[in-house]
């Protein structure tokens, strides 16, 4: 198999509403997707990278840049040989793991093998999530909440930060009392305010998700010397290698594995390992992904350790139209592609609608 060309497509789709946290406010998301054409068919992947570098340093059009320049000079139509071949470019996970989750789509289509079965998936369906926002009042939240559990959700996550914690969380609890229920801060405090933090523990959390900055280990190590809520990492989990620093500091007893936050699926599936063998249990974060990428992630949810619900939410939790099949939940699950590769492929008819921009880069990979 040769690599003949890659297109980089950015792709712009409205949310249903806007979706807030510590790092803004989006009503819409520009995503870059990327195609990459061989020999023997094609494979997708998708960045997920915002628009601007708020949550991490890596940006859209940053990340097209070093695909572009950095990145596909090096790649391998072999999946293992191209993660190799990225390690002298320091940093852009985000864009590394792009480029190789299409290169094992395609590597995958030409074999008849699906991420899950690759990956090494377990169930045929996956427990779901949701994530809620930072709202308003404390009133539009417990609507939201109580319509996501409508719908069928099996675990709900609320954003917080300083002035929108204890009080969202509690009237959430006492509204629902039977509920899975965790809060993520997206790195909005700092130590000091674990008098704060522990002011959760009552409400029975699930976990805490990443509430001291990503470089933080020993205060998050601290942190959950002094509340009892579990803590759980997510921005600071860049590897397996960190993963296992992590734990055994003490900073984690639960872990949140992204692929893009890790450079790819590959190194995933280790963070996951190193959990599991160090029985710390996993489950999958969410970048409010298309279809493309939520396709590889419930794959990845598939895996033994992953025992707690993700957020491996529906496509119509955040777009009327996604630019594949939509993810349907069906009794709070969501099915695991079985086709080849991701399982999924866009409609080109929503892509020429919701296409931006492409760009295609020819280039002569030998096999």
């Amino acid at each position: 198999m040769k690599i003949e060309g890659v297109e980089l497509r950015w792709v712009g789709l409205p949310l249903v509403s806007p979706f807030r946290t510590s790092f803004g406010t989006e009503t819409d998301r520009e995503i870059l997707l990327v195609r990459v054409l061989t020999t023997e068919g094609e494979g997708w992947g998708e960045c997920v990278a915002m628009r601007e570098p708020v949550y991490s340093s890596e940006y859209v059009d940053g990340a097209a840049q070093v695909i572009r320049e950095f990145l596909l000079p090096l790649a391998h139509p072999d999946p293992w040989r191209t993660e190799q071949a990225f390690r002298p470019v320091h940093g852009h996970p985000m864009a590394k793991a792009a480029l190789e989750a299409a290169i094992l789509d395609a590597w995958l289509r030409a074999r008849g093998m699906s991420f899950g079965e690759f990956l090494g998936a377990v169930r045929p369906a996956v427990p779901a999530g949701v994530s809620v926002g930072i709202m308003d009042s404390v009133p539009e939240l417990l609507d939201a909440v109580g319509g996501y559990l409508d719908e069928g959700y099996l675990r709900i996550k609320l954003k917080i930060e300083p002035g929108w914690d204890t009080e969202p969380v509690r009237a959430v609890r006492e509204r629902f009392p039977d509920i899975l229920l965790q809060a993520d801060a997206n790195t909005a405090y700092t130590l000091r305010d674990a008098p704060r933090l522990a002011r959760l523990d009552p409400f029975e959390l699930l976990l805490i998700e990443q509430p001291l900055p990503e470089d933080d280990l020993a205060g998050h190590a601290e942190l959950a010397r002094r509340i009892r809520t579990p803590v759980c990492l997510d921005e600071s989990i860049t590897s397996a290698r960190i993963a296992v620093d992590a734990i055994t500091r003490g900073a984690a007893s639960i872990v949140n594995v992204k692929p893009g936050r890790v450079g790819g699926f590959l190194e995933a599936r280790r963070v996951h390992d190193v959990c599991a063998a160090h029985g710390v249990p996993v489950w999958c974060g969410g970048m409010l992904e298309t279809g493309v990428g939520r396709a590889a992630n419930v794959a990845l949810a598939a895996l033994p350790n992953f025992t707690l619900p993700g957020d491996t939410s529906a496509s119509g939790r955040y777009y009327r139209e996604d630019v594949t099949e939509p993810f349907v939940l069906e009794d709070g699950h969501l099915r695991v592609p079985e086709g080849p590769g991701l399982g999924v492929v866009p409609h080109e008819e929503r892509l020429r609608e919701f296409t931006l921009r492409k760009e295609y880069i020819p280039t002569h990979i030998p096999a």
